[in-house]
């Protein structure tokens, strides 16, 4: 290390980090220059993800302001929104406990990332060694390409889970997430790529995808009536660490190599 000036040292060291940041970042709020919105040239039509949030109805508002443990699951929710709960004011001395079930009740996230180049899925290459004045090469996907997501542990009501992680993940990203989706076969990309002679050029193409990690809490729901009134107890409270990873739809993250 003595016999290396120590900018050239700096150097090698920047650089080594420039090349893992290209393929993983936090949250911008501008995608990268080399990754492409694909929504109208996709040959496939993936379907759009419902973004619309299920509100509580006037009484199961109320309701959910009295649990011990904040309630967030959907299902749940839709569950108190259509089920009619009234308890009589002269119900004097009646009380009940009903069980309601175990459930995911809400998700804490701790860490949101993106990895621009996800999942490799297509390999464009033009080889111009013959060639006196270069080629041009263009992105077109070869076969059509499904990439999943999922969950990183196996947890009781997986879908459930989905569900809460994918509506903390959108308020901080705004981008089409889902824990699928696919890339058409003959999908281009009119961004040109100019092959030097003597060279062989590589344009690789890569589903991004964003990386949740955080913490989702269950509950044994318990519906109380007692003097007329009626409340949510939350028992059995469990916190468990868990994360995801949900593909951008409809997005392709390129990397032009030559050789």
């Amino acid at each position: 290390m003595k016999n290396i000036p120590f900018f050239l040292f700096f150097l090698v060291i920047a650089l080594c980090f420039t090349q893992a940041a290209h393929a993983k970042n936090v949250l911008t709020n501008k995608l990268p220059d080399h990754v492409i919105d694909i929504s109208k040239e996709n040959t496939y039509p993936n379907p759009s993800h419902d973004t619309s949030e299920l509100v509580p109805g006037g009484p199961t508002q109320s309701l959910l302001k009295t649990a011990n443990v904040p309630i967030e699951n959907p299902t749940l929710i839709k569950l108190l929104n259509e089920s009619s709960i009234r308890p009589s004011k002269w119900s004097i001395g009646y009380s009940a406990k009903i069980y309601l079930g175990e459930w995911p009740l809400n998700y804490v996230s701790n860490e949101t990332s993106v990895n621009w180049e996800y999942k490799k899925i297509n390999d464009n290459a033009v080889d111009a060694r013959g060639s006196k004045e270069g080629q041009k090469l263009l992105y077109i996907q070869k076969i059509e390409t499904r990439i999943t997501g999922g969950l990183t542990a196996n947890v009781p009501k997986k879908d459930e889970v989905n569900q809460l992680i994918m509506a903390k993940a959108m308020q901080k990203v705004h981008l089409p997430i889902s824990f699928s989706t696919i890339i058409g076969s003959g999908t281009k990309i009119d961004r040109p790529y100019q092959v030097q002679a003597k060279q062989i050029g590589h344009l690789y193409g890569y589903v991004p995808a964003v990386n949740e990690k955080g913490k989702i809490t269950y509950g044994e729901v318990y519906l109380v009536l007692k003097g007329g009134k009626a409340s949510l107890d939350v028992k059995n409270v469990m916190q468990q660490g868990i994360g995801a990873w949900m593909p951008i739809q409809d997005h392709v993250s390129l990397r032009y190599l030559a050789q």
